[in-house]
């Protein structure tokens, strides 16, 4: 772990511990400490890229209404919190992480009891998913898919040993969570957007496969009728996706990828106009489980290829939020002390 790249893993290691909390992460609390607020609820904002609410406490007199901060209305929802999960004026019990800033400000929730003793997640880390159906399998990649929270941090935790040029460890070093390009409603890219634990629904036709993520209304499109990447083509945030079958696999290959901050991983490893992405996707041989393996290179910032395996589970009981990307909501983060 000596010299630059040894640094560089210890620091693509930190920023994703964090960063797979939320879209900015939880730089602004102290995860390492924990209070618990009693109270009624006076605010529920189910909203995206975040779930707001507030309690009226009755075990403080200092700050009566406290803001609490939740995960991702998209992340949350497979997990068991729903638009209709309480109401105003309903008591409840919240666990969260106080801010860094001290008392009076916004609060990281952790997990919401309510009066009957149910618990909801209010954080990625803080339940597992809604068990998945029994003796539901696929035919095909056709279907709707969750990619558990396991494959994210798993991917988060290979970064630490990409090989990184120069100018990898330089843009990895200096970016900090207040420069997520989600600020702007702008999602990351793929590989790390396919493995985002969020609903994703996938659509096969003759002459193209749709994925529709929900994380910031993400659609890609991978043509199947035989043509090649445009010369000259414009680069996009998603790239130009081609694809065919190798049997039951569907290989896809992307690229004219627009730059992007976050474009190789979300805790600031930009792509560049170079990045070229192979994927397959594989409906497992127990037939409840999606297998995805990627191969990417970006020699602007990566030395070497990286490659990396994962599953979605297959969840046809579960349904996209169907929100757009709240602007407002995105960069209510950046005005927190």
């Amino acid at each position: 772990m000596n010299g630059p790249r040894g640094l560089a893993s210890l620091l693509i290691s930190a920023v994703f511990a964090t960063a797979a909390n939320a879209h900015h992460s939880s730089a602004l609390f102290d995860t390492t400490k924990a209070v618990t607020l009693e109270g009624v609820i006076t605010k529920y904002e189910w909203r995206n890229p975040h779930v707001y609410m507030a309690i009226r406490v009755t075990n403080s007199g200092a700050q009566p209404d406290q803001e609490i901060e939740a995960g991702a209305s998209s992340v949350l929802l497979p997990l068991g919190l729903t638009p209709d999960a309480v109401t105003l004026g309903e008591r409840v019990t919240v666990r969260a992480n106080p801010s860094k800033s001290g008392p009076g400000h916004m609060v990281l929730g952790r997990e919401l009891v309510k009066a009957d003793g149910s618990i909801l997640p209010l954080n990625i880390n803080s339940a597992p998913s809604r068990a998945a159906p029994q003796n539901v399998t696929a035919d095909s990649i056709v279907g709707t898919w969750f990619p558990p929270f396991q494959g994210f941090t798993g991917f988060a935790a290979a970064q630490s040993n990409w090989p990184l040029t120069e100018a990898g460890r330089v843009a990895l070093a200096a970016f900090t969570f207040r420069d997520t390009v989600q600020a702007e409603c702008i999602p990351v890219t793929a590989p790390t957007l396919m493995l985002y634990p969020v609903v994703s629904v996938v659509e096969v036709g003759d002459k193209q496969v749709k994925f529709h993520v929900d994380w910031m209304g993400s659609e890609r499109v991978v043509y199947l009728d035989g043509r090649g990447h445009p010369e000259g083509g414009a680069p996009t945030l998603g790239g130009h996706s081609i694809g065919h079958w190798e049997g039951d696999t569907l290989v896809v290959d992307t690229t004219q990828f627009a730059e992007h901050k976050q474009g190789n991983a979300q805790g600031g490893l930009p792509s560049g106009p170079r990045k070229h992405l192979v994927e397959r996707f594989k409906v497992s041989d127990d037939r409840t489980h999606l297998d995805y393996a990627i191969v990417l290179e970006d020699p602007d910032y990566l030395a070497a290829p990286v490659t990396y395996r994962s599953q979605w589970d297959h969840r046809p009981d579960l349904k996209p939020t169907g929100l757009k990307c709240d602007l407002e909501v995105a960069r209510r983060f950046l005005s927190q002390d």
